[in-house]
């Protein structure tokens, strides 16, 4: 027998949280045009072939595949973006680290300099900040600091940072906020000067953070962009914890790769951090399993308590050095995703929507802030498959939590447990009441939900399996009709009374 869950009618508040906490990753690769993650078969995604481990002699270019530019122009792209309403868009990642500004149009298209990997032209980069403005978007990135640069023992220069910063503020849409760079933890896979050490770091990111606040004072300084296993075992003191953790593998790819922790990056720095970031996995992908077999979760895991605990438990620990390196500040998670290395085979099913949603509501148990996805249309984890923007199920889901979801979080009254993941909000369309989203994780039990009154209720699930390519609501199967019009997103009036909710089922319960 199931679970049994009584929503209530007077939940007691617990804070408010930034109204653009949904919000989502451009990859710069996708932008310039680059590698990136290897797409799957149909019959990896289906569960049906298993995905080979990749050749590691030829390091991490194994696992990616060669990709054009992102269209942005797209009308379906834009569209479906617009819709998930106001949010951040961050364009950054490995690749941006070694990005070439050639807004001169100094380079043919598959060149760069010496020391860069990439190359952005400027019309590029103009289609991308109007894609911002046509979504009502605000603009975060990181810059380049590799090679091509400066060296090691040479202090950062703002030359390429300055080119970007300022095309963006001359075309009316700003650089909002920015990371010094991407995942500065790995020092050696991410792109910088050669021999770069953590005391390089540290000297750079204050170079950096005093450059923008000199120059473009309404800019926020958000840092430091790291994925820290270590953040989740012990607290900034070195104390462990929690009894036994063992980390939870979910730091994602730092954890088989040289890394230096967040204290490496921070104690020391003069120049304070408006925002604290970090970054946010359940572990690794297929693509790194035989790599990283610990923190690599299969398919029968995707529900269990430990994996989707997870995001819950990683944003509790970086709390702690939140308030010790950012007090007061807001807390972000500026890559986040089902898997690290473009995420599972399953990453564009509906077996995802679980730990998506989960992921908000948990986090926002916790702080407030902004979770970015990575990424809106690119890879397995793509909300939207890459060229086509045909939506997933997860873009459904997260669109559904902008529309019924409010800012202000409440105790659910119900205790974390296997078929009953509950959490509470307030309504998004702000007439009084409440809006609960009711996870039943279980494979095999039916959770039954008690309702005080009248609800509107609507019921997520797979389109006749976990791992179906489209979503059903309330039966009804979730795709675009003519024109790219969205289905329906309506609910279901229920009187006063008991609703069931079917193997991993999510259901939105406004009240």
């Amino acid at each position: 027998m199931g679970e049994t869950v009584k929503l209530g009618l007077n939940p007691e508040k617990i804070r408010d949280v930034n109204p653009r906490l949904v919000s989502y990753n451009v990859e710069m690769t996708e932008v310039t045009g680059g590698t990136f993650w290897k797409a799957y078969t149909d019959a990896q995604i289906d569960g049906t072939e298993q995905v080979p481990p990749p050749d590691f002699s030829k390091g991490m270019g194994a696992m990616h595949q060669w990709y054009d530019p992102i269209d942005t122009t797209n009308p379906r792209l834009r569209k479906l973006a617009k819709e998930l309403g106001s949010c951040w868009v961050r364009v950054s990642g490995t690749w941006a680290t070694r990005t070439y500004y050639d807004f001169a149009g100094e380079y043919e298209a598959g060149q760069a300099p010496e020391g860069y990997q990439n190359v952005l032209k400027k019309e590029q980069w103009i289609n991308l900040l109007d894609f911002v403005k046509a979504v009502d978007g605000k603009l975060k990135i990181s810059v380049a600091n590799c090679d091509g640069l400066h060296t090691h023992d040479e202090p950062w220069n703002p030359s390429q940072a300055k080119l970007i910063f300022d095309l963006s503020r001359e075309y009316g849409v700003p650089v909002e906020a920015v990371e010094f760079v991407n995942e500065p933890n790995m020092l050696q896979n991410t792109g910088f000067p050669k021999d770069y050490t953590a005391a390089d770091f540290r000297r750079d990111q204050d170079i950096f953070h005093k450059w923008v606040r000199e120059n473009y004072p309404e800019c926020i300084i958000v840092g430091p962009s790291d994925t820290d296993p270590m953040a989740m075992q012990v607290d900034p003191d070195g104390k462990p914890y929690r009894e036994g953790d063992d980390g939870g593998a979910s730091a994602g790819i730092a954890e088989a790769l040289p890394y230096c922790s967040t204290a490496d990056l921070l104690d020391g720095c003069t120049e304070p951090l408006d925002v604290f970031s970090y970054h946010y996995y359940n572990g690794v992908s297929e693509r790194m399993a035989a790599m990283m077999p610990s923190a690599f979760t299969p398919a029968e895991g995707a529900m269990s308590e430990e994996y989707l605990g997870m995001a819950g438990h990683c944003a509790s620990c970086f709390a702690l050095y939140r308030d010790k390196y950012c007090p007061g500040g807001e807390m972000w998670v500026t890559e986040s995703g089902d898997a690290g290395a473009g995420g599972h085979t399953w990453a564009s099913t509906y077996l995802e929507v679980p730990r998506l949603l989960n992921e908000l509501a948990d986090f926002s148990t916790v702080t407030t802030g902004i979770v970015f996805h990575n990424t809106l249309a690119s890879s397995d984890y793509g909300w939207l498959k890459k060229v086509t923007f045909d939506p997933r199920p997860s873009y459904f889901a997260v669109l559904l939590w902008k529309r019924l979801m409010g800012n202000t979080v409440y105790a659910s009254g119900e205790k974390i447990r296997e078929g009953a993941h509950v959490f509470a909000h307030s309504r998004a369309d702000g007439k009084e009441g409440y809006s609960y989203l009711v996870i039943n994780n279980s494979w095999t039990e039916t959770t039954t939900v008690e309702l005080p009154k009248e609800a509107e209720v609507y019921a997520l699930t797979g389109n006749g399996k976990l791992r179906s390519r489209t979503m059903l609501l309330n039966g009804r199967e979730l795709v675009l009709s003519e024109n790219d019009e969205l289905p329906c997103l309506c609910g279901e009036n229920v009187s006063a009374g008991r609703i069931e909710i079917a193997p991993g089922g999510c259901t939105f319960i406004t009240l």
